[in-house]
Order: structure tokens, then sequence, then C-alpha cells
């Protein structure tokens, strides 16, 4: 028994030890954040609303149903109802019915009704769809921002690494007399500095991670990582089209284009409704009805007598049909000012597509921009810390020699430093900048 609880035990840990070290990828993030978002899941229920809003615009479109029933007695003087006769009888009575109503013209505002219930759900999809492109980058660019602070703070620890050994060489060349102590001294203040930024850089990993994770939803930020993987800048020919023919792409497109196309949608049916109010209204109905009372009397052979409740629902039965027509003639202007109020929406969609459009080219072209500038800044950051690299090299000969005192050595060291986390910086910088010009072009977020 022991054996077994003990057996238990290490297969949760180990089961508890796996959830924690769950170690998550780019794609996985994105999916995550897309199926848990709270404000996704509000424009879901949104779109549901949407779809019941087109079952209620068919639905008016077919005649109603209705039944009625009541169950009355009057004691005293009263009406009876078989003969319209007065009488001071306690009589029981009972009335039933059915009625139908439908329209069948009223301006077509029920069939536009329906065009707009369905545009209406077609927008808030294409609304839901731009929120899940706008989470999806912002995921991408906080799993950029994890990784960037990763690689600085490797590159902390592996400077302060080199930093060490430099520290060990200084402290055997001062204590055989080749260095003075000044020396020594400017290593150790050059550790504390890069014992300072790996502090930091700790700091800003978690941050980052803490960052991703709110993004997520995930409150176990302690237990929250992304894979272990280092990314190089990935092949991409996305330059190659013009920012004008990725413009065009995206019109063809993008959720928040087509969002806006469905507004202006939205609002010209929105005007037919409103003009359809000029119209008459033509409705036919249908009734039927049948009544009973106790204080019935109809003539017999051997005198009058009280049918029965079931032959006096047969007897006094009866149905009644027809149609109406409404015309309207004077309403306050009502009418008028709904018009031109729908109107003015319209007019306000097509303006708002419009911004949408421009937006979208200032965007576009603004990323396009960006692209060749970090690519630049990039190569620059690179080309600079091979410079910076070469020239370390060569202070460190001439310090090791005593060419060169402490303070410059550390002082080539900083700037080695220093462009190294240009590196990191701009290269994380160009490649979200290149995802975000891949997007606006169609092609999915992926760090491959």
């Amino acid at each position: 028994m022991k054996r077994s609880i003990t057996t238990f035990l290490l297969l949760f840990a180990i089961c508890v030890s796996n959830a924690q070290m769950r170690k998550w990828t780019l794609q996985e993030c994105v999916e995550y954040a897309v199926e848990n978002n709270l404000t996704i899941e509000q424009f879901e229920l949104d779109l549901e609303n949407a779809i019941i809003d087109k079952s209620d615009a068919l639905g008016n479109l077919l005649p109603n149903l209705n039944g009625s029933t009541s169950i009355s007695s009057n004691t005293g003087f009263s009406i009876n109802p078989t003969n319209n006769l007065p009488t001071n009888q306690t009589a029981l009575n009972v009335n039933m019915g059915l009625s139908s109503n439908v329209t069948l013209f009223d301006g077509l505002r029920n069939l536009h009704q329906i065009n707009r219930a369905k545009i209406n759900a077609i927008a808030n999809q294409y609304r839901l769809d731009d929120l899940k492109d706008d989470i999806r980058l912002s995921v991408a660019n906080a799993y950029l921002q994890v990784l960037s602070s990763k690689e600085q703070l490797k590159t902390f620890k592996a400077q302060y690494a080199v930093t060490e050994q430099d520290l060990n060489r200084t402290k055997e060349l001062v204590e055989s007399g080749v260095l003075p102590r000044g020396d020594l001294l400017e290593i150790e203040a050059t550790a504390a500095t890069q014992q300072q930024q790996i502090v930091n850089g700790e700091g800003m990993v978690l941050i980052s991670r803490v960052n991703l994770a709110q993004l997520l939803q995930i409150t176990d930020y302690e237990n929250f990582d992304i894979a272990e993987e280092e990314f190089l800048i990935p092949p991409s020919d996305i330059l190659d089209n013009s920012a004008k023919v990725i413009f065009d792409k995206a019109l063809s497109f993008r959720n928040d284009i087509k969002f806006s196309e469905s507004n202006v949608d939205l609002a010209e049916e929105d005007l037919k409704i409103a003009k359809g109010a000029y119209y008459p209204t033509l409705s036919a109905f249908f009734q039927y009805g049948t009544r009973y009372s106790d204080v019935t009397q109809i003539p017999g052979a051997n005198g009058p007598y009280t049918p029965n409740f079931t032959d006096q629902l047969w007897i006094f039965d009866g149905i009644s049909y027809g149609a109406q027509l409404n015309v309207p003639i004077f309403n306050g202007w009502s009418t008028k000012n709904n018009v031109k109020r729908s109107q003015i929406s319209l007019e306000r969609a097509k303006l708002q597509l419009e911004q949408t459009k421009l937006d979208l080219e200032t965007n576009i072209q603004q990323a396009y921009v960006d692209v060749s500038t970090f690519e630049k800044a990039y190569e620059a950051a690179e080309k600079t810390l091979e410079a910076r690299r070469l020239a370390y090299e060569y202070a460190k000969e001439r310090y090791d020699v005593g060419l060169m005192n402490a303070f410059d050595f550390s002082q080539a060291q900083a700037r080695v430093d220093n462009a190294q986390a240009d590196v990191i910086r701009t290269k994380y910088d160009y490649i979200f900048r290149l995802k975000i010009l891949e997007f606006y072009f169609g092609l999915p977020i992926s760090l491959n």
C-alpha cells in the first residue's frame, strides 16, 4: 500500500513538473489568446445576437397566430351574450377564439429588415475577425519582446564571464607588480556594472513574460515561459512588392476594410427602411371565435332549452376575415426626419470607409518604410559590432602587455556591450516590422 502511494505521488509530481515546465511557442500563444480573450468572447456574443436578429426579421414575414380564452361569472343585472337581453341570473360565460394577422405590404420594410439583419451578421463577423488580427499582432510583438530580453540577458551573462576572466588575470598581474592596483579596481567596477546589467536583464525578462501572459490572460506568471529558441532573420521577399501592390491586395481581404464596407451597406438598408414609412401598409386578418353561457336558451320541440358546452361551441362559432389599409398622411415630419438622419448616417459610414482605407494605406506605407529602415539599422548594428569586437581584441592585446590602462580597456569593452545590445534590439525590431508588412500582404504570423 505504501509503495502504491509513493508511486502515485511520484507520478503526480512528474505531471505537475511537466505542466510547470511547458514552454509556449508563438503559434500556441497566438491560438490561446484568440480562444481565451474576453473581448473576443464579448464580440462572439454580439455575433450570436446578430444571428438572432436575422431570425426575427425572417419571422416578421410570417403571419402570427394567437389563441385566447376567457371565463367570467356575472351575478345580478347583466346582458345575456346569447340574445343580448337583460337578465338578473347568475351566468357563467366562456369565450374562445383564434386570430391571425399578416402584413402584405409595408413599403418593403420587412424585406429590407431581412437584408439588414444578414449584413449585420456579416459585419459582426468581420469585426470579430479584425479583433483577432489585432490580438495576433499584439501577441507576436510581446513574444518577440520576451525573445529579445532573453537574448540580451544571455549576452550580459556572456560579457560578465569574459570580465571575470579579465578580473582574475588582472589580479595576478597586480599581485606580480606588472599592473597598478587602480587597474584592478577599474575591472572590478566594470564587473559590478555588468552584474547590475544582469539583474536589470532578469527584470526585463520577467516583465516581458508577464506582459505576454497578461495578453493571454494567464495569471500563473512564475510557471509561464516561452520556448527556448533562437530566431534568425527569416527570409522574405516581401519588399519585391511595392507598397501600392501590398495596399491593393490588403483592400481585398482586410477585415477592417470589410467591416467598414458592411457598415455602408447597413446604412443603405437603414435608409431604405426609413423611406419605406412613406408607403401605405396593407395587412390581412383572420379571426375565429365561439362562446358558451349557462343561461343560453334556444327554441326546441319541447320548448326552450340550454344546449351543453360542446353544442354551444359549434352553434355560436363564427369567422371574420378581411384586409386593412393604413395610409400615412401626416406624422409631424417624423418620417421625413428619420430619412434625413439615415442619409447622414450613410454619408458618415462612407466617410469612415474612406478613413479606414486611408489609415490602412498610411500604416502600410509606414510599415514598408520601417522594414527598409530597420533592415539597414540591423545591418549597420552588425557592422558596428564587428568593428567594436576588432577594436576590443586590439585593446585587449595592448592591455595584456601593459600598453593600455584599465579605464580605456573597460571603455572598449563597454562599447562592445552596447553594440551587442543594439544588434539584438534592431534584430527583433526588424523581425516584427517584417511580420507586420507580411501580415498586411495576407501571410500568417510565423517566425519560421
